[in-house]
Formats: C-alpha cells, sequence, structure tokens
C-alpha cells in the first residue's frame, strides 16, 4: 500500500473577505474530489483571505497510479486562473515507511 499527499500554498486573485475566499477553494476541493476520487480539504490559512492551504491524499497499491493522480491534480489546480500556486510539497510514504 502507498500513500501520496500534496499540500499547495495558494495565493488567491482579487479576493477581499472570508467569504469571497470560500467561493473560490470549494469548487477547487470539490473538483478534486469529483475528478481525482481524493481526500481534500482546506488544511491552514483559514483566516487569512488572500492565501490558502490545501492538502490531498491518495492511496493507491501501484507507485505509477499513485503518481499520475498526483501529476493530475497537480496541474489541475496549477491551471486555475483565479489561483497562484506558490508551493507545492509532495509526499509518498510506503511499506517501508
Amino acid at each position: 500500500m502507498y500513500v501520496g499527499t500534496l499540500s499547495f500554498d495558494l495565493l488567491l486573485g482579487d479576493v477581499r473577505s472570508l467569504k469571497e475566499k470560500r467561493s473560490v477553494v470549494r469548487p477547487i476541493v470539490a473538483e478534486l474530489q469529483r475528478k481525482f476520487a481524493v481526500s481534500v480539504a482546506e488544511v491552514g490559512d483559514q483566516d487569512l483571505y488572500r492565501r490558502a492551504e490545501i492538502g490531498l491524499a491518495v492511496v493507491s497499491g501501484d507507485t505509477g497510479h499513485l503518481t499520475d493522480v498526483l501529476d493530475r491534480c497537480e496541474r489541475m489546480v496549477a491551471g486555475r486562473p483565479e489561483v497562484e500556486l506558490l508551493s507545492v510539497r509532495r509526499r509518498l510514504h510506503g511499506d517501508d515507511d
């Protein structure tokens, strides 16, 4: 069994309130869940309205599949015009960990 995680540090565009932040972050989280069947949530910077941290986890029996899903998730978030992807942290955990 292998577990892969991604942590996205995002700078949000023209957002002036936490309510506007939710209207940007929620669709990203929902699309990741729907398209890729991953576990995903906003995990940090909840009190800052122009920054967001989104965490994502995938479990797979095959590292190739795991890497493919993580790559596609990263490309999807990086391609969103309403956010700027500042950094991505990727970790892979296997049975040997």
